[in-house]
């Protein structure tokens, strides 16, 4: 309130000085000084009627004729932090609010700006003035003159919103995307908000009241002149002083002062690093030296790590091959690892040079990132800037005495380390491998596959058989730790002996038996038919007879349907024994009556032949029986190879 009443003294104060000078142009009009009549003055009859008509007109000709709800410009005469005064050349002032022009905050005594009356008098007699509205009825003109003439306007932000800011221009509320901020990227947006800022319009929908505006243009075509003299000037090794402008997990954007170049991260330093940001950080400034640039001059590769020594050049000139070095790994690759033993200096360890073992096919299985290690310099190439190194030649070669640590007979524990067809590899120690032949496991066994023996990674016991030092392996055998069963099956598994057997296994060629003792014998298919006539099943448990041994082999074949076949033969064999007793006895009869022989004797004689050829024809088959049991015994043989 005290303010209001100030402003309206202010007001009454000018209205006072105005009529003033009037009556003092009126007076001058009349007479000089010496000649006026002060009476008439006081009468108010000084001027003539037709004289005072006259200067009223010329005192209204110095005020304005307006209308309610017409936009017109008018003059700060006065303001405050809360209110301006703005005369529109009426009879009075009008006040505004400070907030519609808070999108102008360098406001000041004597600007012009647009009004719109409300009312000519509100019930205090005041001018009623509304500067927000005024901009709004011209807002949609403005904005499309600022478009066709790309003017440039002031706005007011407002607020974030999805995608940019809320900017209040001429009254309305313009889309300002967060692409068009600044020519770089803007990660706080909130810093913006509240501040006034000058724009170009660069869109606008009409059928949707749309308006896009952008401060970015402002600023692109002075930073496009800058960009022009700076790339006119670029030349390779020239350093310049850049602002980290965007860091990726590839390299980092440096602003040049409107030109961008980029410095990959292998650029960075001599070290190997992980990410960019632990060298540099976002708008850091720093110097930085041309490296490349394309034939257009926008593509511009920028090194950071050339500004400083390389490393290798300030590596101990004393260190040579054979010396021993600590590092730390930094990279890792199957076929090694990457070993900084100074910042910048790197050697590799092959995979083959981290153990005396064999079975490293990974370096990965033996190192890892951030191991710190020692090696000793294998080779050194200065020139190339090259080292390679070595970990296995800090231990002694296990092979070097291996006929003292591992000698023939002695035993050990190894472990399973891989599987083949034909056996098991094993790792006594580290770089001392041996294999363990599949025939070598077991005495007694058959195995197929060494998986049914043992797994990979178990232990298990060994001797050694045999030691290759050429090719670094030895010949080892498990079954070796144990005596030789079979010196002793052969007195118990005579040909012809008959034992209990359980039928383990079951194909077209054949069934393995387990026989007591833990021995497996063979019997083909033709051996397994039982006395019925039916063939034998798999667990099945029935007789077997011993048909064939061979210590040296290991084999046994075993057959059932020989037993029965057997008994039967020896029953026939003592029938026709007992047949061929009768007829011997009868031909010696008849040798000692030859002489009585008459004609009359001819049937008998008849009957003794056919007797003698029945004898025959028995020793014939017995043969026969004989020599088929031969060649069965040959099948069998034929059948387990």
């Amino acid at each position: 309130m005290e303010q209001n009443e100030e402003l309206k003294a202010q007001e009454v104060e000018q209205n006072e000085q105005i009529q003033e000078q009037v009556v003092v142009e009126e007076v001058k009009a009349v007479a000089t000084p010496e000649e006026f009549d002060w009476d008439a003055y006081e009468n108010d009859s000084l001027v003539k009627s037709d004289k005072r008509k006259e200067l009223e007109n010329i005192y209204d000709q110095t005020l304005s004729s307006i209308t309610e709800n017409e936009v017109v410009d008018g003059t700060v005469v006065a303001m405050n932090k809360r209110e301006a005064l703005i005369n529109i050349g009426y009879k009075s002032e009008g006040v505004v609010n400070m907030n519609e022009f808070r999108y102008n905050p360098e406001l000041a005594v004597g600007d012009t700006v647009e009004v719109y009356v409300e009312s000519q008098e509100d019930r205090n007699g005041q001018l009623n003035l509304s500067h927000k509205k005024a901009r709004a009825l011209r807002s949609w003109d403005r904005v499309n003159q600022a478009l066709e003439q790309d003017e440039i306007i002031k706005g007011y932000i407002k607020c974030r919103t999805k995608g940019g800011m809320i900017v209040d221009v001429f009254g309305i509320e313009a889309f300002l995307p967060g692409s068009q901020i600044d020519v770089k990227p803007i990660r706080d947006y909130d810093v913006y908000v509240n501040k006034t800022m000058e724009f170009k319009v660069v869109k606008i929908n009409h059928e949707f009241k749309n308006v896009v505006v952008s401060h970015k243009a402002l600023i692109e075509a002075e930073l496009e002149q800058q960009k022009k003299e700076i790339i006119a000037k670029l030349e390779k090794g020239q350093v310049l002083e850049g602002t980290v402008k965007n860091i990726t997990s590839y390299g980092v954007f440096i602003d040049l002062g409107g030109v961008d170049g980029l410095i990959h991260i292998t650029d960075l330093s001599w070290g190997r690093i992980s990410h960019p940001e632990e060298i540099v950080q976002l708008d850091q400034k720093l110097n930085v030296v041309i490296l490349d640039f394309d034939d257009d001059k926008k593509r511009i590769a920028l090194g950071l790590k050339q500004l400083t020594p390389h490393p290798w050049d300030a590596l101990d000139s004393e260190l040579k091959v054979g010396d021993s070095v600590k590092g730390k790994v930094v990279v890792m690759a199957d076929y090694g690892a990457f070993v900084e033993i100074a910042p910048g200096v790197e050697g590799l360890i092959h995979v083959s040079e981290m153990s005396w073992s064999q079975h490293l096919r990974s370096a990965n299985e033996f190192l890892k990132v951030g191991d710190e290690i020692d090696a000793v310099i294998l080779t050194l190439d200065r020139d190339e800037r090259k080292m390679s190194l070595g970990m296995k030649q800090l231990k002694s070669d296990p092979w070097e005495d291996i006929e003292k640590t591992y000698p023939v007979d002695s035993k050990h524990v190894a472990k399973v380390r891989n599987f083949t067809n034909f056996g098991v590899f094993v790792e006594i120690e580290e770089g001392v491998d041996g294999l363990i032949h599949i025939s070598d496991l077991s005495w007694t066994k058959k195995i197929k596959h060494p998986a049914e023996f043992t797994s990979i990674g178990a232990e298990i016991d060994v001797a050694v058989l045999e030691i290759d030092k050429d090719n670094r392996r030895l010949r080892l055998g498990h079954k070796q730790l144990e005596e030789n069963p079979w010196e002793v099956f052969e007195t118990l598994f005579t040909v012809d002996s008959i034992h209990e057997g359980t039928i383990i296994e079951l194909a077209d060629k054949g069934a393995v038996v387990s026989l007591p003792y833990g021995v497996e014998g063979f019997c083909t298919p033709k051996h397994l038919v039982k006395e019925d006539g039916a063939p034998a099943l798999l667990d099945e448990k029935l007789q077997f007879k011993v048909i064939e041994f061979n210590k040296e082999a290991k084999k046994i074949i075993v057959s059932h349907s020989r037993i029965f076949e057997d008994e039967k033969r020896a029953e026939d064999r003592a029938k026709k024994g007992t047949t061929a007793k009768a007829t011997k006895k009868t031909s010696k009869k008849l040798v000692d009556n030859i002489e009585k022989t008459t004609l009359g004797d001819i049937a008998e004689l008849a009957a003794l032949k056919d007797e003698m050829e029945s004898t025959a024809k028995a020793k014939k088959e017995a043969a026969k029986d004989a020599k088929a049991k031969k060649e069965e015994a040959k099948d069998e043989n034929a059948s387990e190879e």
